[in-house]
């Protein structure tokens, strides 16, 4: 497997989020879908994968990657080029994952989502979102701190205190 075809949109509006609340923090979720549509592939097989970003209030597609297949590929390799493009995700929806592909994506903090043939993605961004305004669950909330810049003045207030040891 090689990657085929790598679409990215241009958008800096994260650099500047200066507001560190959890409902201003856009995720990344990524998709495994051969038509940008639905989810219909199986995550180490998955012809493209489509990533979005997402928060409370809106989405926003970011990229498309497009994978060539060979008789010949090696399964590793092709989780490797997958879970690189995966980067900054904290989620992939497929079909399917094996469990080899679970352990890698976890590793690298990426929640593997499996949900039904040809799920729409729009369908699931509305409920992902949905989610993050209800209260999130456990993996979701754990996605969204993990995604927020720390407060750099986190520690001043311990300081003022003046701890003895």
């Amino acid at each position: 497997m090689t990657l085929k075809r790598r679409m990215r949109i241009v958008d800096d509006s994260e650099k500047n989020n200066n507001d560190n609340s959890p409902l201003s923090s856009f995720i990344r979720v990524a998709f495994a879908s051969d038509d940008i549509q639905h989810v219909n592939q199986h995550f180490g097989s998955a012809k493209s994968l489509v990533i979005y970003k997402v928060n409370p209030d809106e989405t926003q597609l970011l990229e498309v990657a497009e994978f060539n297949y060979s008789n010949h590929d090696d399964n590793e390799d092709k989780l490797a080029e997958k879970i690189e493009i995966l980067e900054n995700c904290v989620a992939v929806y497929s079909q399917a994952v094996g469990s080899s592909a679970t352990q890698k994506l976890l590793l690298v903090g990426v929640q593997p989502v499996k949900v039904h043939d040809d799920a729409e993605i729009n369908v699931l961004l509305e409920y992902l979102q949905e989610e993050m305004m209800q209260g999130p669950s456990t993996w979701l909330a754990k996605a969204i701190s993990s995604q927020m810049n720390p407060d750099k003045n986190r520690f001043a207030e311990m300081d003022v205190e003046k701890w003895d040891e």
